[in-house]
């Protein structure tokens, strides 16, 4: 057959695209702008500029267009964000839903990036079209957007680390809007995603104080030991001036972990806004952290990791939304909400906006490999896929009350021996 007739081109007819029928005209359903109520968000920008000045100011639809859609991916990340706290709300998380915490904080992160580089779309406005229009906007300012303030509240920022807004509570912005004053106050007594996370990482199985396969005990032994190696590397440095300086970091080191083996030092430093978590739950972390290859610790490490994307994100969409204002508006101009302007937003860059804190601060309490205190055998069977034979659990030593309950599938510690990790 010549090249030209053949009605077939890899098993597929000329005319496929063409196959289907209109459903619209065969339907009595929701239409798509019907379905999304587009009348209503596309006819949701109102310009000042239009309504009370002498010209339509350009620029401004782009300003509120912006900022509807960070409106509108607030309330998505807030949707996500309440349906893990719930799943975290339970006694115990098993595996399954692990992945679906996962899975929904991950696409937390996506639209994190996606408001971050957001703030590139409003810097193609030149500070003069701005000043075009700003006028109009007072006294509305982003400080009081009501979703933005429940998502901080939701993730963990208590209002002791809050800067105080003109020295006021940071409330007082919502003026008479009632409803907005009790949604936000149901937020800071509500448990936030910190505080949901803290429980679950004090139920991190190897923290049983009493159990001799204890992890915090076998870590504070390792540490002291490379500490002790240490001090003895230095006692032998020939040269006095060196021997000085290597025997003052053995101290600042002891010193480091001692803040965190000694209760008291801990519970100062989440006084002084330091730290975050509670002393139990911060144990949990470093211990995730070592073991992180144990297949049931290694979706609790990636979830520790996504809490600390989530906190650099916004930092990185603060920091872009500072610059930005910084080119608008200059350092010394008040903000349209009476605020500072330039150096209040500055001022929320610091760690006292960082809700995970002491995952960032990990890294300093964490021992080169070789010196990470070796998982028992009994910690290897409750961090392992399969539970062990029971008899294999008896010769590692454990008593018959544990291998009965192994051999039940009951929980201990937080681990379903059945195979389900509910920390």
């Amino acid at each position: 057959m010549s090249g030209g007739g053949c009605p077939m081109n890899n098993g597929f007819r000329s005319s496929d695209a063409q196959d289907g029928i209109n459903m619209a005209e065969h339907s009595t359903g929701m239409m798509y702008g019907e379905y999304l109520q587009l009348d209503k968000i596309l006819d949701g920008q109102r310009l000042m500029s239009e309504q009370l000045g002498s010209e339509t100011v350009h620029d401004e639809h782009l300003f509120i267009v912006t900022h509807q859609a960070y409106e509108l991916w607030f309330k998505q990340i807030l949707y996500e964000l309440d349906s893990v706290r719930e799943m975290f709300s339970t006694q115990e998380i098993e595996e399954r839903k692990m992945l679906e915490v996962l899975k929904r904080m991950n696409r937390i992160v996506l639209i994190w990036k996606l408001l971050r580089d957001q703030v590139m779309i409003l810097e193609t406005m030149t500070p003069l079209d701005f000043m075009e229009f700003r006028e109009y906007l007072t006294p509305s300012s982003g400080f009081q957007s009501l979703q933005f303030r429940l998502l901080e509240n939701k993730l963990g920022i208590r209002q002791e680390h809050r800067v105080r807004y003109n020295q006021s509570n940071y409330i007082k912005v919502f003026g008479n809007d009632a409803t907005a004053v009790v949604e936000l106050q149901r937020s800071e007594e509500e448990p936030s995603l910190c505080e949901l996370v803290q429980r679950w990482l004090e139920r991190t199985p190897g923290l049983d104080e009493e159990h001799p396969s204890n992890f915090w005990s076998q870590y504070q032994e390792a540490v002291d030991a490379l500490i002790r190696e240490q001090q003895n590397e230095a006692e032998a440095t020939k040269d006095e001036a060196l021997k000085v300086h290597l025997l003052n970091e053995c101290q600042k080191k002891k010193e480091i972990f001692d803040s965190i083996f000694d209760v008291d030092i801990h519970n100062a430093l989440v006084a002084r806004g330091e730290r975050r978590f509670s002393h139990k739950a911060l144990q949990g972390a470093i211990m995730i952290t070592f073991y992180r290859d144990e297949p049931r610790f290694n979706q609790p490490h990636q979830l520790l990791s996504i809490l600390m994307d989530i906190d650099s994100l916004i930092t990185k969409w603060r920091y872009n939304h500072v610059m930005l204002v910084q080119r608008m508006i200059g350092s010394q101009r008040i903000g349209t909400g009476g605020s500072s302007g330039y150096q209040y937003l500055r001022s929320t860059l610091s760690d006292r906006y960082k809700v995970f804190l002491d995952l960032f601060n990990l890294s300093t309490f964490i021992l080169p490999r070789k010196h990470i205190p070796p998982l028992s055998h009994y910690m290897k069977t409750r961090l392992s896929i399969r539970e062990e034979p029971n008899s294999q659990n008896r010769q590692a030593g454990l008593h018959g009350e544990e291998d009965n309950k192994s051999q039940s599938g009951s929980s201990i510690g937080g681990l379903e021996t059945s195979g389900e990790l509910s920390l």
